[in-house]
C-alpha cells in the first residue's frame, strides 16, 4: 500500500471519529437540557460544521506522518452550562461523553478486527491497516481529550470532582490552555509520545483481555 492511500485512509478515520465524538457533546447535552448545539446547528454529521482544518487534519495527518501517536479534535461544540441539569456535573458529563465515544469506537473496532481476524492481516493489507488504524486513531482521541487541561474534555470532569482552590486554577488557566497544550506537544514532544503509548498499551492490553 502506497503512502497517499494510508495517509488518505487516516484522514477518512479522523474526520469519522472527530465528527462522532463533538456529535455526542452535543447530543448529551440536549439531553440534559441544553439546546445551544442545536441552534448552532451542531446536531449533525455534516462534517463541515465540525471540521477544524488545524486540529482535525493538519496535526493529526502530520502526527502520523512522523509516526508519532495520532490525536486531534474538532471545532467545540457550544454549550451553556446554565442550561444544563446538575451543572458542573452536567459539564462533566457533556465533556466525557467525547471521550467516550471514541473509547467505545476503538473497542468495536477492536472486537470486529480480533475476531474477524482482520487486525492480524487475515482479510489482507488494506483491510489489516484500516482495523489497526481506527483502533489507534480512537484511543488516542481518547487519551488526549482527557487530559485535564482546558479546554480538553479531562478538565471539565477534573473541574466537578476537584475542591475550590483546583477549580480556580482551572478557571485561570482556561484562556491559556491551548497553549499549555502546544507546548506539550512541541516542545516535551518525546516524553508526551512516550506517555501517550503507554496510555494507548494499557488500554489494548485490557481490550485483550477483555475478549
Amino acid at each position: 500500500m502506497n503512502d497517499f492511500l494510508a495517509v488518505v485512509i487516516v484522514l477518512i478515520i479522523i474526520l469519522v471519529s472527530v465528527i462522532l465524538h463533538e456529535l455526542m457533546h452535543g447530543v448529551v447535552a440536549y439531553w440534559l437540557g441544553d439546546k445551544t448545539a442545536k441552534y448552532a446547528g451542531r446536531l449533525t454529521l455534516n462534517p463541515i460544521k465540525h471540521i477544524d482544518p488545524y486540529m482535525s487534519i493538519l496535526v493529526p495527518v502530520l502526527l502520523y506522518i512522523i509516526g508519532a501517536p495520532v490525536f486531534g479534535g474538532a471545532k467545540p461544540v457550544p454549550v451553556d452550562s446554565r442550561n444544563l441539569k446538575w451543572k458542573e456535573w452536567g459539564m462533566a458529563i457533556v465533556a466525557i461523553a467525547g471521550p467516550l465515544t471514541n473509547l467505545l469506537l476503538a473497542f468495536i473496532a477492536f472486537v470486529i478486527g480480533h475476531f474477524t481476524g482482520l487486525i492480524y492481516g487475515k482479510g489482507g493489507e488494506i483491510p489489516m491497516f484500516i482495523s489497526t488504524e481506527f483502533v489507534f486513531v480512537n484511543l488516542g482521541f481518547t487519551v488526549f481529550n482527557l487530559i485535564p487541561i482546558p479546554p480538553l474534555d479531562g478538565s471539565r470532569v477534573l473541574y466537578a470532582i476537584a475542591p475550590d482552590n483546583i477549580r480556580r486554577v482551572i478557571s485561570l488557566t482556561e484562556k491559556y490552555g491551548l497553549i499549555i497544550v502546544y507546548v506539550l506537544i512541541f516542545v516535551f514532544s518525546q516524553p508526551f509520545a512516550l506517555f501517550f503509548s503507554n496510555c494507548i498499551n494499557g488500554i489494548l492490553n485490557a481490550f485483550y483481555a477483555i475478549v
